[in-house]
């Protein structure tokens, strides 16, 4: 477990700073729109194979629900690099742009929503994840409701 926290650690290292990188890079606004789809892709799918075992929709293995979780928490600082200036479109609406510190506020909301999860899957305590998905969840939806076109 202590070898699996440090490659954690430093796959979290490695993608902060690539994603850090990757917004200096972007040379047209599509690129960015990519990533941050990109992003959202993959965060999406390991979100909704612990929403599957929390459903009761798959069997709860405490392992695999602690690796989603621990790429959920991971990839949940990329996304927002990719909404600078200049990067709108995609199924962003213009408000991300127009109320920003609202949909950074809602950014970080998620990233702890998210982090609780992670901490609450890494405990195996099913009753606890299913509350810390609820939440991260409903964190993802009102900035969904808000900022995602329909």
């Amino acid at each position: 477990m202590k070898l699996q926290k440090i490659i954690l650690a430093g796959t979290a290292t490695a993608l902060t700073i690539s994603a850090g990188l990757a917004f200096a890079q972007f040379q047209k606004p599509e690129d960015a729109i990519k990533y941050r789809q990109s992003a959202f892709t993959v965060l999406g799918n390991s979100f909704g194979k612990i929403g599957a075992v929390v459903k009761g929709e798959a069997p709860y293995n405490k392992d695999d629900v602690a690796k989603n979780a621990a790429i959920v928490a991971t990839l949940s600082s990329l996304p927002w690099q990719a909404f600078g200036p200049g990067t709108e479109g995609g199924k962003a609406q213009s408000d991300i742009w127009s109320e920003n510190a609202k949909f950074k506020a809602a950014a970080d909301k998620m990233q702890v929503a998210v982090a609780n999860l992670n901490t609450a899957a890494q405990s195996g305590d099913l009753d606890n994840i299913k509350k810390a998905f609820g939440a991260a969840g409903a964190t993802c939806k009102t900035c969904h409701d808000d900022f995602k076109k329909k």
